[in-house]
């Protein structure tokens, strides 16, 4: 197989294989065993779907991809901060699910939107219309978002007539009218290419996973992505590579107490090197991501306990329903909260959520008298 590792390479490999593996091993037993382990298994969410589009080189800041998340978007979200929020859904959804589910076909076909033969319970059951639902939808029909709706309906009529006459479907008659260089013409990708077929190739990577069982965790996870990176399965979802990596290590036991933020660790690694012709240098970087990425959590978890610890301090001796413990486990669950966002989680106003946070003693990170968000630095 053309994945295989011989001897020779198996060698080179072996130091950075070993610093890999005792640096996940140790990352994975101190969150299990660390109070703030929740927090921190939701942080490394946000932070690992901004580094996978730091990898795909476009920047999203972990901030505006918190606010996206909790629908309090301060401007319109950007078509990367959009994509970033795939990233966090996706890692969530694997989070979520069973340990083997991702890499499994269901699995995979639920994460990539596709379903193929035999894999008919990744199919999301379709919601039951609700009894005088299709009365409503006619009464719609004339109500006060009548006229917007008729307009989206004939951009999405003029979008379809447009992929109809790109994919051949129109009528001869509507062929002709558009010249033969713009019916070419797809500059984003958006009709996909009929050489590309990603169903063959998601196949042929599926194909690596019995090797990558065979192996070590770590280093089958690696394997993984570099028949990943090779192949290229999905060209609008590339960033699910890392994610199925970090499912591969919950699979195999490896990482039982979170989700391996790989993305995380791999932008830390020169891009000379994680596109790296050689496959040794490739698989070397990869590793070095592993043991980065380990080492970067490890700093991140002693913040946490730190900032735990200092929390604790302030509502040490407070009455049995107060809510600052449940504000402190939610501050160190995100990069940044807001004021609304505490309001909305401890169900409270805006002004408690301020005096709350002002008896918590954390740190405000944006500087600013109006809009201002608190963190964890």
């Amino acid at each position: 197989m053309r994945y295989d590792i011989d001897g020779v390479m198996l060698q080179a490999l072996l130091p950075a294989l070993a610093a890999a593996e005792d640096a996940v091993a140790r990352l994975d037993e101190r969150v299990l065993r660390s109070p703030v382990g929740e927090g921190f298994a939701e942080r490394s969410h946000f932070f690992d779907a901004a580094g996978a589009l730091w990898v795909a080189g476009e920047l999203v800041h972990v901030e505006d991809l918190v606010l996206h998340d909790a629908h309090m978007d301060s401007r319109a979200p950007s078509h990367e901060l959009t994509i970033a929020h795939s990233v966090l859904r996706t890692r969530r959804r694997i989070w979520t699910g069973e340990p083997s589910w991702a890499l499994g076909a269901p699995g995979l076909a639920a994460l990539t939107a596709t379903l193929g033969e035999g894999e008919g319970d990744a199919r999301e059951p379709k919601r039951p219309e609700a009894p005088g639902e299709a009365d409503e939808e006619g009464e719609d029909e004339d109500g006060p978002l009548a006229a917007e709706m008729a307009e989206i309906d004939a951009i999405l009529a003029r979008s379809q007539k447009l992929i109809d006459i790109h994919t051949g479907k129109a009528p001869a008659s509507e062929q002709a009218a558009v010249p033969a260089a713009r019916r070419n013409e797809d500059p984003l990708g958006l009709l996909g290419d009929d050489e590309w077929d990603e169903e063959q190739r998601l196949a042929e990577w599926r194909s690596v996973l019995p090797l990558a069982d065979s192996l070590p965790p770590v280093l089958g996870a690696v394997i993984l992505f570099e028949a990943w990176e090779r192949i290229e399965p999905l060209r609008r979802q590339h960033w699910l590579g890392g994610l199925l990596v970090a499912g591969h290590l919950r699979a195999r036991g490896k990482v039982a107490s979170h989700l391996f933020s790989f993305y995380g660790g791999l932008k830390l690694v020169r891009h000379e090197r994680r596109r790296a012709r050689d496959r040794a240098t490739r698989l070397q970087a990869f590793l070095e991501a592993m043991h980065l990425g380990a080492t970067a959590g490890l700093k991140e978890l002693d913040r946490l306990t730190l900032a735990r610890t200092q929390m604790e301090l302030r509502f040490r001796g407070r009455r049995s329903n107060s809510s600052l413990p449940e504000l402190a486990d939610f501050i160190l669950s995100r990069p940044m909260v807001s004021a609304a966002m505490i309001a909305r989680h401890l169900r409270i106003t805006p002004r408690g959520a301020l005096n709350l946070v002002n008896e918590i003693g954390i740190r405000e990170i944006t500087g600013r008298g109006r809009y201002r968000a608190w963190g964890i630095i």
